[in-house]
């Protein structure tokens, strides 16, 4: 009898622990990932990232202990190379239950925009894995029919492609996980045609307040698993610049919830928690997700990267201190001049005067260009040391110029004081007033279509004959946008900062470029760059200038 009932005991135990074995599905099961690693879910989504270049790192544990091995890694590097375009290589182990894949994955992604509102995108995943039994036991029955390689352990590729349709700010996109396989080791296709997973999925951003960071993301999705039933989910992703957090609902998995930091504006540390609601999974235990990113570079490639103050802007306000009294003199008397030249005009509109104007507006030094102040250069800085050395004799040619412009000046100031004023009607026209005279402090603007750019260093400038209905001039751009939602939110930031922002946009790629202030001369859109706009916009700027015809 005791016997019996032991028997009993134990096959009611098997028979319970049989029950509560759940099959696991071969996916990603990528449904979870968030704001980081998003190529994983679709490839043409590592386009969405808002940081430049990062480092992001996703675990799964599946129905398993947080100390247990991992079911899925993936270690990810992602890139921006352009707003509409972008890469990414990593390393993942992926646990399909029977199989662990090991491998790497390639990603590239790029989007054309047919204008401001809607771009077209896609995407392509390259996986190369190697694929072992998740349990060494295991042991093949050769009479057992399964698609079994005799050694257990096969090297094969795998192609998930991916398009992608944006509308403003609703997404739209399609993917497969394994459209295109082989496995080198039976030379042949790893997998068929019932075993494709394909997944479509809907998410519009919704953008609040004045930055650009903080953002809601709804998203659906629906996806068809192989030996399962087709799978459906929905979630929300709400991300800051301090956190972010996500819900989400599987069909089959359940309920998550995953909330995450950010800090130093460089480092994300998070985890998600899945938890089964079905009578099939209630046993099976929790499912933990851990998520860190660590963000270097520039944030974004919307932004176009410019280079901090060189070397060479750093001589330069050496030097400009050193000479600023001599250099005030020159600005002061050919201002002055100028104010001179006018009057004469004024009075008898004589045609040598006239004349004289033109040429003394040319020969103004607008900027008076600076010397090196004795460091010592390096290979790399030869060209750079050549440019300065150019302008430091273009000083002194200017110089010589400012000096003759003032004798002549002078002689033409003798000649007025011996002329009587002309009258009209019996009546004595007053004096012309000078500038300083009316409280003026600015002079006749300089021609910007004459200026010759000596490009310094490494800065960010672009130069263009004509844009649009632009004024010539150079434009201190803050930003670049192809997305509507990020140009949007970027303008409102920058309004809640009590600046006044302004737009443009290129007609050679329709994108939408956001500036602080435009300038008449190199040197004043310089000044306002390297001041931080004047202490007004702490990030990076950069110039683009319109030439004029």
């Amino acid at each position: 009898m005791t016997r019996c009932g032991l028997l009993l005991l134990f096959l009611l135990w098997v028979s319970k622990a049989i029950s509560q074995e759940v099959s696991l599905p071969v996916d990603l099961r990528q449904h979870n990932v968030g704001p980081y690693n998003a190529s994983l879910f679709h490839p043409g989504f590592s386009l969405t990232a808002t940081n430049e270049q990062s480092v992001a790192l996703w675990s799964r544990w599946q129905w398993q202990n947080i100390d247990a091995d991992p079911t899925t890694l993936f270690l990810n590097y992602s890139r921006k190379l352009k707003p509409n375009a972008a890469a990414s290589i990593g390393f993942f182990q992926h646990n399909t239950g029977l199989y662990v894949n090991t491998g790497g994955v390639l990603n590239y992604a790029y989007a054309y925009e047919f204008n401001s509102k809607v771009r077209f995108g896609a995407g392509l995943n390259l996986f190369g894995f190697q694929q072992a039994f998740a349990d060494e036991r295991f042991v093949i029955d050769p009479l057992l029919q399964l698609p079994i390689s005799d050694n257990g352990s096969d090297f094969i590729f795998q192609i998930a492609p991916g398009i992608f349709l944006q509308w403003s700010d609703l997404t739209i996109g399609l993917t497969s996980e394994n459209l295109l396989d082989y496995n080198f080791s039976t030379r042949k296709r790893n997998s068929g045609p019932s075993d494709r997973i394909y997944t479509a999925s809907v998410s519009y951003d919704l953008s609040f307040g004045s930055s650009a960071t903080t953002m809601l993301r709804p998203l659906f999705y629906y996806k068809s698993v192989p030996g399962f039933e087709n799978q459906f989910g929905i979630g929300a992703q709400f991300s800051t610049e301090k956190y972010w957090t996500q819900l989400g609902y599987n069909d089959f998995y359940g309920f998550a919830f995953g909330a995450g930091g950010r800090f130093f504006k460089k480092l994300s540390l998070g985890g998600v928690v899945e938890t089964g609601t079905s009578s099939a999974l209630r046993n099976t235990g929790t499912t933990f997700e851990l998520v860190a990113m660590y963000q270097f570079g520039g944030r974004s490639v919307r932004k176009p990267s410019v280079t901090d103050k060189t070397e060479t802007v750093a001589q330069e306000k050496i030097v400009h201190n050193k000479e600023k009294p001599e250099n005030a003199e020159i600005e002061k008397t050919s201002e002055k001049a100028i104010t001179k030249t006018t009057e004469i005009q004024s009075v008898d509109g004589d045609k040598e005067t006239k004349s004289s104007v033109s040429e003394i507006e040319v020969e103004r030094p607008d900027t008076i260009p600076k010397e090196s102040d004795g460091r010592a250069f390096d290979a790399k800085q030869q060209q750079e040391k050549e440019a300065l050395q150019q302008r430091s004799i273009e000083k002194e040619r200017r110089k010589k110029r400012a000096i003759e412009a003032q004798k002549r000046l002078d002689s033409i100031q003798r000649i007025i004081e011996n002329t009587p004023p002309v009258s009209t009607d019996e009546t004595v026209a007053p004096p012309p007033r000078s500038y300083a005279e009316k409280g003026e402090t600015e002079v006749p603007k300089p021609d910007t279509k004459k200026e010759t750019v000596v490009q310094q260093g490494n800065e960010k400038y672009e130069e263009v004959l004509s844009e649009g209905e632009l004024l010539p001039g150079f434009y201190l751009i803050t930003n670049v946008f192809g997305t509507k939602t990020y140009y949007t939110a970027f303008m409102k930031k920058l309004k809640g900062a009590g600046l006044a922002p302004k737009s443009f946009v290129r007609s050679s790629n329709r994108y939408n470029y956001v500036y602080l202030k435009r300038f008449d001369t190199m040197s004043e859109a310089r000044e306002a760059r390297d001041s931080r706009f004047y202490g007004k916009y702490q990030d990076k700027t950069w110039i683009f200038r319109v030439v004029g015809r």
